[in-house]
């Protein structure tokens, strides 16, 4: 109830801006890897800050291009209010939050406080303190309402910055600020035309007919058939996976590494980098030849009339020409994209136009062929380029005269006296129809194949020729590569690519997730169409010796298809030049972007660089690195060398994205929910399966490398250690292969050939949360040859509900450092009232199923001696205890700040083990794992044993190097006879003095609590008597004060606690009179005669194993056993003491 004094009209009123990143929203935390940069504002009041009175008439805030999606107004409940209602005035302007006018609900009645509640009263309409979602008020600041969820999330865009946005940040850089709209844009313009634009390509207009023409109707088909299943069994699992929510642009890259992780996303990103940028210098070098052979041959640099030299000058002539026209692109992109994607409607037009004038030429041969007479010296094909008149003779004013054949094939220009070519004089030169038409039947021709070697000339198999081989230097059209099957599918495949435009594009989708699967399966669909519909019709159209015809070489240098276009060659050939201009511009401005986006998810460390961009967004580094990769592949100058360069970049991406979702599909994660139903994973691994095989088909020696660069990013990425988390498969298919692992892993112990050291290392941490001996984690990193597990434990002392903070800080200082050791493991944090109860639970609980630890590994209490706290070496004895009591094998490292660093390597030194018990063979299994770690390798392992008087020496050393000779392990052995002997003086001084010791303090012993109380008892009681003397104005309370004292301090305490230290000194009496028990003396006689063996043979090793005596059964002795094992390992730098577990851990067998 409020205290009935009336103080305030109006509460005190806390407002507070946070920004609410999209993590907060469920559901998009794992989309885009820039989500970040797009937040949102959430406005919160709370009680805890007053708002001066001078702002309260006036409106608190204004949000600037924030949005408001959670607001409260919390009341403070220390405030009071005034029993009555006449006394308090409303004003509007005060209750005002936003400016609008919100009467207080207060009606003057005291309200009950409620238990879930911060505050009594609540402003109508106030969504916070609705009467409804009271019970959830106090999770309101953390779990928004479901109302303000959905409008956030409707409100929300998580696209990558695209064509509009870069169009949008130039205007707005040029002072020209337009309104922003809302994506409008469908499936036809949105998805399907850009698909066609970027799957149809050079490779129609230039290579089809050859493909056709050296494969045959038949072979070709397949070859079409084979790639374009590829790509729709592809697009079918694109589908599903972009249809798996929200589609961030970015195409094949964001779904693969967000499907298949950081390293499979990295390296099959910049495999499609490098395969978008290489596409760009095959349209290049296709607009090149397209200009160079067909529409000006004149503007040729370099040029030769040798047949065999002019290929050679061809390729200077790309090179040169193809410079040029990359640096004029790079230009007009770098520029602006908007310039680019304003022609991208006029290059599409033209690939459209020019698809069209193909099937109305097919039509129009059928009934009126067009004439393209070709030569023909018997079944061969003659150039005719340089000739006159396709005959050997013509007539001049009625006269007979050679023509220009005849001076290719005879050395005089005159009838007689000349000396001729042999198969020019046996065979006839005819001329025949290159494109006889649809109904000529010259399909029956074309179905079969016809693979030629480089420099063969290319011949008609149906027409009639001698036997004779002559001169093959002539003028004849020859194959310019060697041809086959193989071959032709890396040249052909590029052509089918480009079914990710839609995906790119997906920031100017109308709904996503409806047009691209519909648009790009329907793009496929219409060009697989043409593809297969032109394969046969070409081969129904045109003369074989034609389609062979790489260059059009017999026809006068025209293009082949657009010989059979209609109505004219130029259709094609101007056609075919804008679209293959227009397309390597898209790739130009594509490539760059895909590379800034790989740089941006920072998970390649060197391309960061790349990711840096110009005020509007423009890649300018991607651009420039984008176009000297491009520059490399216009040196190469020429289309069918890099073709299949680019077929493995695009298979391999296709490859990925078939395994995404058939990964996905066989995971049946709880996320992967597709709305596009029509796929199954084996559609998708039959998809993989076609680009493997392809890729191996195409170009086996292109495949490995291209597989080799991935592999090389993918283990760069991995070692780099991608700090990403997209909730991607491959991190599902290890929690599959985890969970079905520890599944059939047994709970019981392991076979003994199967046991390896699982490390469960304690570590203890420090007033700031870090740890105090890191060396303890290098000496394990240092075992990890075993191969087990390493969990890094410790403990918090607390409450966990106060203190989780502070386990999470620790939690990653602890990882940090396990990083920088290079311990491969995890982290457990446990926070517990007690130090002995928080370790008790992680050695209980840590591990899961048969993966659980079976070795702890601590450090000792250093300077247990001098600490007045016996709570560390108590916490370490009961730590022993806990690990005996749970068969776990214990290491203990002393002195473990001498403990080499992992950086550190013994050029010499010995490794010794003093072997004084067998418990299961843990002594000699670690000098082993340890020899396999650098810094330990050049060291050398000895085994020392004791042998007693009744043993035979001898014989043991021979029995223990034949038992490490069957182990496998090399060391030396030595046996150390140590015969009875009289207890010296020193041992029994030393026994005396560690009794005396832990009799004085039990004696002395006081609780810290009590020796604080007396204390201060006697402080207060001086600073009374000071203020007394002075003579204090404050005598009432002095007074007061006086009583409290004599209360505390009275005389029966003061005659109890001089009987106390009465009876203390008759205890220090008994001190001196004392004598030692005789266990006691036995246990010190051992561990000092041991301590000076071991000292006197391993005082210059670098590390002394041995075993580590068991803890005495009765508590009242664990003070004593301190001192034995103090006193047993003294004079020694680095000492591991081993208890081991109690079952066998090495074994002779195989």
């Amino acid at each position: 109830m409020h205290p009935p004094e009336a103080t305030t009209k109006m509460s005190s009123v806390r407002f507070m801006v946070t920004p609410t990143k999209i993590d907060d929203i469920p559901g998009l935390s794992d989309t885009s890897p820039d989500l970040s940069s797009r937040s949102s504002s959430r406005v919160r009041f709370s009680s805890r800050e007053s708002v001066p009175e001078t702002s309260r008439s006036e409106p608190m805030s204004e949000l600037s291009g924030a949005t408001t999606s959670l607001a409260t107004v919390a009341l403070d409940p220390s405030s009071d209010r005034t029993s009555n209602p006449q006394d308090v005035t409303e004003d509007p302007s005060q209750n005002s939050i936003t400016g609008e006018h919100s009467q207080l609900l207060d009606d003057g009645h005291k309200k009950a406080r409620n238990a879930y509640l911060n505050n009594s009263n609540y402003e109508e309409g106030d969504e916070y303190f609705d009467k409804n979602l009271a019970l959830f008020e106090e999770e309101m600041d953390t779990r928004p309402k479901v109302s303000s969820l959905l409008n956030r999330m409707a409100n929300y865009t998580n696209l990558t910055q695209g064509a509009k946005e870069h169009e949008e940040a130039e205007n707005i850089t040029e002072g020209k600020k337009k309104p922003t709209k809302s994506p409008q844009m469908g499936t036809f313009m949105g998805v399907y035309l850009p698909c066609l634009q970027n799957i149809f390509g050079v490779i129609l207009f230039l290579r089809l007919t050859w493909v056709v023409g050296t494969a045959g109707i038949l072979q070709a088909f397949a070859i079409v058939l084979i790639c374009c299943c590829c790509t729709m069994l592809t697009a079918i699992s694109m589908s599903a996976i972009a249809t798996n929510g929200v589609v961030p642009a970015g195409g094949s890259y964001f779904m693969i590494s967000r499907a298949l992780g950081p390293e499979f996303g990295g390296a099959v990103g910049l495999c499609f980098y490098l395969g978008t940028t290489f596409a760009a210098a095959m349209y290049i070098l296709g607009a090149i030849e397209i200009f160079l052979v067909y529409i000006v041959p004149r503007a040729a640099i370099f040029r030769s009339d040798d047949a065999l030299k002019e290929s050679a000058a061809m390729l200077n002539n790309m090179r040169v020409y193809g410079t040029a026209f990359l640096v004029l692109m790079v230009l007009v992109v770098f520029i602006g994209v908007r310039y680019v994607n304003k022609f991208a409607s006029l290059f599409l037009a033209c690939v459209i136009v020019s698809i069209l004038a193909i099937y109305a030429g097919a039509i129009k041969s059928s009934f009126a062929p067009p004439h393209f007479p070709v030569c023909m010296l018997g079944n061969r094909t003659l150039s005719s380029r340089h000739l006159d008149i396709c005959s050997k003779t013509k007539e001049v004013d009625n006269m007979t005269v050679p023509s220009k054949l005849w001076g290719f094939f005879c050395n005089s220009s005159q009838f007689f006296n000349a000396t001729c070519d042999e198969y020019f004089v046996h065979n006839n030169v005819i001329s025949i129809q290159g494109i006889p038409g649809l109904a000529s039947g010259i399909i029956t021709e074309n179905l079969w194949s016809n693979y030629l070697p480089k420099g063969e000339i290319i011949e008609k198999p149906s027409a009639k020729s001698s036997d004779v081989l002559g001169n093959l230097n002539h003028e004849y059209v020859l194959a310019d590569i060697t041809t086959s099957f193989t071959l032709l599918v890396g040249i052909f495949f590029p052509s089918v690519t480009g079914i990710m435009a839609g995906s790119n594009r997906s920031g100017d989708l109308k709904d996503a997730q409806k047009s691209i699967p519909i648009g790009t399966i329907l793009a496929i669909l219409t060009t697989s169409f043409v593809y297969l519909s032109n394969v046969v019709l070409f081969g129904a159209c045109i003369e074989g010796v034609v389609l062979r015809d790489k260059f059009g070489d017999a026809v006068k240098g025209n293009l082949v298809v657009g010989t059979l276009s209609w109505p004219s060659p130029w259709v094609i050939v101007i056609g075919s030049f804008f679209s293959t201009c227009g397309a390597g511009l898209q790739s130009l401005t594509g490539a760059p972007r895909l590379l800034q986006a790989i740089a941006k998810d920072n998970i390649i460390p060197f391309l960061r660089v790349f990711g840096h961009s110009k005020a509007n967004g423009e890649p300018t580094w991607a651009l420039l690195l984008t176009a000297a990769i491009a520059e490399l592949g216009i040196l190469i100058a020429s289309l069918d060398l890099v073709a299949p360069i680019l077929s493995m970049f695009f298979l391999m991406c296709y490859l990925f994205v078939n395994l995404a979702c058939a990964l996905q599909t066989l995971l049946r994660t709880p996320n992967w929910r597709p709305r596009f139903r029509y796929y199954h994973w084996a559609l998708s691994f039959m998809g993989m399966s076609i680009c493997l095989a392809l890729m191996f088909i195409s170009s086996w020696y292109y495949a490995i490398v291209a597989m080799v660069i991935a592999g090389m990013i993918y283990k760069y990425i991995e070692y780099q250690g991608a700090e990403k988390e997209w909730g991607d498969g491959i991190r599902g298919l290890s929690l599959s292969a985890a969970r079905f692992a520890l599944l059939r892993l047994e709970e019981g112990p392991p076979h003994t050939k199967n046991w390896r050291p699982q490390l469960l290392v304690l570590l203890k941490l420090d007033e700031d949360l870090h740890v105090k001996h890191p060396r303890l984690l290098t000496f394990a990193s240092q075992l990890k040859a075993g191969k087990g597990l390493t969990i890094v434990g410790s403990v918090i002392v607390g409450n966990f509900l106060e203190n989780y903070g502070d386990a999470l800080a620790a939690e990653q200082t602890i990882k940090h450092l396990m990083e920088a050791e290079k311990v491969k493991g995890f982290c457990q944090l446990v926070v517990a009232a007690k130090l002995k109860e928080g370790i008790s639970h992680l050695i209980q609980s840590c591990g899961l199923g048969g993966m659980k630890h079976n070795t702890v590994v601590m450090g000792w209490p250093n300077g247990w001696r001098q600490s007045e706290d016996a709570r560390a070496w108590k916490t370490f004895i009961g730590t022993v205890r806990v690990t005996t009591a749970a068969h776990l094998a214990l290491l203990v490292a002393k002195n473990v700040s001498f403990f080499p660093s992992n950086v550190e390597q013994f050029s010499e030194g010995n490794i010794d083990v003093w072997w004084i018990v067998h418990d299961g063979g843990m002594l000699m299994l670690l000098p082993f794992l340890l020899k396999q770690h650098k810094v330990w390798r050049k060291c050398s392992i000895r085994i020392f044993t004791v042998a007693q008087l009744e043993d035979n020496s001898i014989q043991m050393k021979k029995d223990l190097a034949t038992f490490l000779y069957h182990l496998r392990i090399e060391a030396e052995v030595e046996v150390v006879e140590m015969h009875d002997s009289d207890i010296s003086a020193y041992t029994y001084e030393r026994t005396l003095m560690m009794e005396q010791r832990s009799q004085m303090l039990r004696h002395m012993r006081l609780s810290k609590t009590e020796r604080d109380r007396e204390a201060q008892l006697v402080k207060d009681r001086n600073s009374m008597l000071r203020l007394t003397s002075i003579g204090s104005d404050e005598d009432e309370e002095t007074e007061t004060y006086q009583e409290k004292v004599h209360m505390t301090w009275t005389k029966d305490k003061y005659m109890a606690s001089r009987g106390q230290k009465v009876k203390s000194m008759e205890g220090f009496q008994d001190l001196l009179n004392m004598r030692p028990d005789q266990s006691n003396v036995r246990r010190m006689h051992t561990a000092v005669k041991l301590n000076e063996v071991i000292v006197n043979k391993s005082h210059e090793a670098k590390l002394v194993l041995l075993n580590m005596p068991g803890p005495p059964r009765n508590p009242e002795g664990d003070e004593n056993y301190m001192e034995f094992l103090e006193v047993l390992t003294e004079g020694l730098e680095r000492v591991l003491l081993v208890r081991g577990g109690g079952s066998e851990v090495i074994t002779i067998y195989s």
